[in-house]
């Protein structure tokens, strides 16, 4: 990285795992603001302010790679660059 250039920090909690959806609180630095709810049959993915951004692909990846790896939707979850 070049002086200056600023990393993202994007953390990410479980709050309701249902039939059909697992929604998760996310947010930069530990500021939980959006949720973020994805289908644990397709794996699509959404959040609910309808801004699909950085942040949410990241945190969305990490997320799915540790469900794929695991075979559980992971409690928490932290995103760094």
């Amino acid at each position: 990285m070049e002086a200056g250039d600023m990393g993202m920090m994007v953390t990410a909690r479980r709050v309701e795992a249902v039939a059909g959806e697992v929604r998760y609180e996310f947010g930069l630095d530990d500021t939980f603001d959006r949720i973020l709810v994805i289908d644990p049959c397709t794996l699509d993915a959404h959040v609910e302010d309808g801004e699909f951004n950085a942040a949410a692909g990241a945190i969305t990846a990490k997320v799915v790679r540790a469900w794929r790896s695991s075979g559980e939707f992971p409690m928490r979850m932290l995103f760094a660059s």
